[in-house]
Formats: C-alpha cells, structure tokens, sequence
C-alpha cells in the first residue's frame, strides 16, 4: 500500500467513525459540503499569513499552517472517497492536468 492509499484508508475509517445523519445522502450535496469546508479551512490557513497589507505583521507559525493544510487534506481525502477515486486515479487526473497547465505556461496562458 502505498502513502496515498494509507491516507484514503485512514479517511475511510474515520469517516465511518464520525457518521452523521445530517451528512448528505447524495454525491453531489456531499462534494457541496466538502468544498464549503475545504474553503472554510484554507481561510483558516490564509488567517494565518500576513496578508493583510495594513496590519503589523505577525509571526509566521508552521506548525499552525501545517494542521489547517491537513483539514484541508482531510477533506479532499473525503472527496476522494465520495468521487470513489484510488490512488491511481489521483496521479493520473493530476498528470493530465500538470500537463495541461504546462502547456498554457508555455502559451502565456
């Protein structure tokens, strides 16, 4: 098993241990909560950093960023689940995409 399916693995178990009857019993509404939550973490994230141009900054803290990054993973990993994608389905979507992006990099897209 490889580090991808470890962690799909892992999603499954917990997703099994926090069942819920207000989770959603249609795909689509599921990938609608999980995007809702994916964004509400990556502000979380964003919270961290200095972006805020007319404020002092603060100090940076990694370890912080790190946990908001692995909610958000925690729910792509969910959305993974809910799109019933592998592992091998991940690295094949992203080459396909990696390789459409370098195209438009070399268009000037």
């Amino acid at each position: 098993m490889d580090k991808l399916e470890k962690l799909i693995k892992m999603q499954r178990t917990l997703a099994i241990a926090i069942a819920s009857l207000r989770y959603p019993t249609k795909t689509e509404e599921r990938i609608s909560f999980l995007c809702t939550a994916i964004t509400h973490e990556a502000v979380e994230l964003q919270r961290l950093t200095n972006w805020k141009w007319w404020k002092n900054p603060t100090v940076f803290n990694d370890e912080e960023a790190r946990e908001e990054l692995i909610d958000i993973w925690h729910f792509v990993l969910q959305a993974t689940i809910e799109l019933n994608m592998t592992a091998d389905d991940i690295v094949e979507y992203y080459s396909k995409k990696n390789k459409i992006n370098k195209k438009r990099k070399k268009m000037n897209y």
